[in-house]
């Protein structure tokens, strides 16, 4: 088969590699209807995370099931199936308390730019569909894997409840699919903090209510004077800097609560400050697997559109390019068709 493999900061080449195999009772094999980049990608990519020996990449997938593990009963070859970037049996205790990001068993998956992908846990973490979807719901299904997912985490951690005020800092894919959550969730006001016009736009669309184009202390400043001085509700730190959780943190008001999902780097909390703040914090790697069913139905009924993210669609051998673009802030998401 061929697949994605990341040689060194902003080297990713399309090469052919080994087909993956049954290795466990619980694995299946996916035939990859469609894949793409994600913004955590590019940390790597800009060689801000160590690369080491070549290796594959990707974690996002949706696809038909070609084979599965003698342990596998809850899909059958031919289906279309959904699963999340970190797999699960599903039925250890943290499975059990909606964690399943946290599964006593978990894998996070790595190989999924490829033609064919190897799903570690599958019986626990492959969601599928009753019949073959549309091609044009693709897209939206793929988001659900990762960060439609997340960017519902996001919104939960974040306790966004009807009637509230929310706050979404960035304006990636998963940001935007926040901002999705966020009004799902019944939220009255959703502050989508962005600078880029055509990412502003489909905030709005999908339900942002104010644009804050200020970061740093300007864009809390900002978010004060549009909440009468006390801050917000709700939330929810989607990018993973610095600078992105310290404006989340001071966005909130005494009692909100922050939802953070972006991979922290150089994250640093004040105890002390945070101790003061009556600020509640919670995030980490989304629960995708406990959203699945019900993000799965809303997309198919047409609820939900997170597909929309994807702004460039490239064929799979040009991941390289997908790559760059998103790098270049050319595009939002690339979406990959082998």
């Amino acid at each position: 088969m061929r697949g994605a493999l990341i040689h060194a900061p902003g080297d990713v080449r399309f090469e052919t590699l080994d087909d993956p195999k049954i290795l466990t009772p619980t694995d299946a094999i996916i035939r990859t209807a469609v894949t793409c980049v994600c913004g955590s990608d590019l940390w790597p990519w800009r060689g801000l995370e160590p690369i080491g020996d070549p290796h594959p990449m990707g974690h996002e997938y949706v696809g038909f099931v070609e084979e599965v593990g003698s342990e596998v009963s809850s899909v059958k070859p031919g289906q279309f199936v959904i699963g999340s970037f970190a797999t699960s049996d599903n039925t250890c205790a943290n499975c059990r308390n909606g964690f399943q990001s946290n599964c006593v068993h978990r894998e996070f998956m790595s190989t999924c730019q490829a033609d064919y992908v190897r799903i570690p846990n599958a019986q626990g973490t492959l969601v599928a569909t009753d019949e073959h979807p549309a091609e044009e719901l693709w897209p939206g299904l793929l988001a659900v894997s990762d960060v439609m997912g997340t960017g519902w985490w996001a919104a939960d951690a974040a306790e966004v409840k009807p009637g509230s005020t929310a706050v979404v800092v960035g304006d990636g894919a998963v940001g935007l699919s926040a901002v999705i959550a966020a009004k799902e969730m019944g939220a009255e006001r959703i502050i989508a903090m962005s600078r880029h016009e055509s990412r502003q736009k489909l905030a709005l669309e999908f339900g942002a209510t104010d644009i804050v184009t200020e970061r740093g202390d300007e864009g809390i400043a900002r978010i004060k004077d549009l909440t009468d001085g006390i801050g917000a509700d709700s939330v929810l730190e989607c990018v993973g800097t610095a600078q992105a959780m310290q404006q989340a943190l001071h966005s909130a008001r005494p009692g909100g609560n922050v939802g953070f999902v972006g991979v922290p780097h150089e994250v640093a909390v004040d105890g002390q400050e945070l101790f003061f703040s009556h600020v509640g914090l919670r995030g980490g790697p989304a629960p995708v697997r406990r959203y699945l069913p019900d993000l799965i139905d809303r997309v198919l009924t047409g609820r939900i559109d997170p597909g929309k993210v994807f702004d460039l669609t490239l064929p799979l051998d040009q991941v390289a390019e997908g790559y760059k673009a998103m790098d270049e802030r050319r595009a939002i998401k690339a979406l990959l068709k082998p």
